[in-house]
């Protein structure tokens, strides 16, 4: 009897546990789609500019790899890119994805005029844009590498769907940084559909009609006269404008015409370099972690608690008796700060607060919109987040190319950007070491266990 009754009850259980595993199958498979992320920097999430890009995509994307399986050099490659493919194909039904292998299937590769493999196609109608899977991998000195595919895949998509182009003039002439300190903000601007142009109004002598901006980043000298009178001709017009200075040690006596041009906007640089002993990068007082202000460029940085660094930044306050431009704060120092006025003093790495010195919280930038609320222009106290050694860092890129795209009123163009995933490192393994594992983990555990079930079912038996 009893053993009639412990065989119903195995029975009762083995049945339960069936059941439960396939109640468990099915719930698992209705969450089709769904997804946790818990790597520490969120490698498997995408970002909210990419999401919007899709959520807003109303083209027929495809997207075509052409690969060569079996170069077990390119295979781990191209499974990230081909994953990050599936992954925008999942995430939008405009979005199409095909494989292709270069060698069973070269009739495709001909078709789209691709001879090499490790090829991404996007194709909208008859617009193309190919992308080498190698331009999506960043490798690093110590052998490991950084993945910025995502970046590379919604640029594409931009540049496709996007039916207008804005040229932006970035001024020289006065020792501005040149384009080639920063060319990751241009290919930046121009994956987003800016025209980046360098504009020399000394040589050219007038602000060409297609300028939808121009850019002043980090002079070291004053504007002349008749380049400030075609300036702020432009900018009674149409024209907007985006200021960064950089500091200089003839900026208190010399920078007459920059000054006017930003006290048109009732922006007035106070020519002092703020010095942070409270809130700074590396424990630098010269470099600053700003506080944001409220305001549509900031706000998203804010929220993804991405901080924005300047390095000798110069203090800007708000006059606002010109109550013709509505003057936003986006970042300020901590009350902490203080502007050293004495250039000199600095110039020699020292700095002392006295009461020449003006006291914070300072103001380092400023976002200004006319009485019809439309965008005017951005002026801030730093530009060294600009430059290429910096960008990166944090949420400098993001800060620059907001300003940039709220200028412009380009609203998808203020959002968080993909970031590059972080440095993959790959294990190198010899053919011995390969087998160990191999053989450990597929042949000798298993049987560790099912020796180990062999002998307790056999002592129960015995007992």
């Amino acid at each position: 009897m009893n053993k009639w009754i412990r065989g119903t009850n195995a029975t009762v259980l083995s049945i339960a546990v069936i059941g439960i595993f396939i109640i468990l199958t099915i719930f698992l498979h209705s969450l089709k789609g769904f997804q946790l992320d818990l790597t520490k920097n969120k490698s498997y999430t995408l970002s909210e500019q990419t999401v919007t890009t899709l959520k807003n995509l109303n083209q027929d994307i495809h997207i075509i790899a052409f690969t060569n399986v079996g170069q077990s050099t390119d295979d781990f490659l191209t499974k990230q890119v081909t994953d990050l493919a599936e992954e925008y194909k999942k995430q939008s039904s405009k979005i199409t994805f095909d494989q292709y292998d270069m060698l069973k299937q070269p009739s495709m590769a001909k078709q789209y005029g691709v001879d090499q493999s490790g090829t991404l196609v996007f194709e909208l109608g008859d617009k193309k844009k190919n992308i080498n899977f190698y331009e999506m991998f960043n490798g690093q000195q110590d052998g490991s590498y950084t993945f910025s595919g995502e970046e590379k895949f919604t640029q594409a998509i931009n540049n496709l769907t996007s039916t207008e182009k804005h040229v932006v003039y970035v001024l020289s002439g006065h020792q501005e940084y040149p384009l080639s300190a920063m060319t990751i903000l241009n290919n930046s601007l121009q994956s987003e559909n800016y025209d980046v142009k360098e504009l020399n109004l000394y040589r050219e002598g007038e602000i060409p009609d297609d300028a939808s901006m121009l850019l002043l980043l980090g002079p070291q000298n004053d504007l002349n006269d008749k380049e400030t009178e075609l300036i702020n001709t432009y900018l009674q017009n149409k024209g907007k404008i985006y200021i960064a200075l950089g500091f200089n040690k003839d900026m208190a006596t010399k920078w007459k015409n920059i000054d006017s041009i930003m006290n048109t906007f009732g922006i007035q640089d106070q020519h002092a370099v703020a010095i942070e002993a409270k809130q700074t990068s590396l424990f630098d007082p010269l470099t600053i972690i700003p506080e944001y202000g409220s305001h549509d460029i900031t706000n998203k940085l804010s929220d993804y608690n991405l901080i924005t660094m300047l390095s000798l930044a110069v203090s800007l306050n708000a006059d606002e008796s010109k109550t013709d431009w509505t003057k936003s704060l986006l970042l300020k120092t901590t009350d902490k700060a203080y502007g050293e006025t004495d250039i000199n003093l600095l110039t020699q790495s020292k700095t002392k607060q006295d009461d020449q010195d003006i006291k914070g919280p300072l103001n380092l930038g400023y976002a200004i919109e006319n009485k019809d609320k439309k965008p005017k222009a951005v002026i801030l106290g730093g530009s060294t987040f600009l430059l290429d050694q910096d960008i990166q860092n944090q949420g400098n890129k993001d800060f620059a190319l907001n300003s940039i795209g709220w200028l412009q009123e380009q609203k998808d163009q203020v959002t968080i950007r993909p970031r590059e995933g972080a440095a993959i490192q790959q294990a190198v393994i010899t053919p011995s070491q390969a087998n160990t594992i191999f053989l450990g983990t597929v042949i000798v555990l298993p049987l560790l266990f099912l020796i180990i079930g062999g002998i307790i079912w056999w002592r129960r038996r015995r007992g």
